[in-house]
């Protein structure tokens, strides 16, 4: 599940709580599968992604197929929202929310560490 707010110059979302902030899961892993979805109605991928032994594998569609080929993502490193209930999406359940930003065109870019983390480690 990749979703894109597309303006740059919206307002801030309403304030909330650390402890709001705090149930958000956001954790590190890595892609280990990645297929093309051409049932999706918009441009996609079905992702596998690993989130190490506590979580395990996961799957998401993302929208980026505009940066990203399917021979470049394997071994790639996301973040992603991994205690959002799955979403279907047409045929397939997404199980997470893999993060991204939009572009100057709103194509999706993916978050990711600047240099190699253990899978399942926890954004704080």
């Amino acid at each position: 599940m990749t979703h894109v707010l597309h303006d740059p110059d919206a307002p801030p979302a309403p304030t909330i709580g650390f402890d709001d902030w705090l149930k958000a899961d956001v954790r590190i892993g890595t892609i280990v599968e990645a297929m093309d979805f051409p049932e999706a109605r918009k441009p996609s991928y079905k992702l596998v992604i690993d989130f190490g032994p506590a979580i395990g594998r996961r799957k998401s569609s993302a929208q980026i197929t505009r940066h990203y080929r399917l021979d470049e993502l394997v071994g790639r490193q996301v973040i992603a929202v991994v205690n959002f209930p799955p979403r279907q999406i047409g045929k397939f359940m997404s199980e997470v929310l893999t993060l991204g930003v939009p572009d100057a065109d709103g194509e999706v870019v993916l978050l990711h560490p600047s240099q190699a983390v253990p899978n399942g480690g926890r954004l704080f």
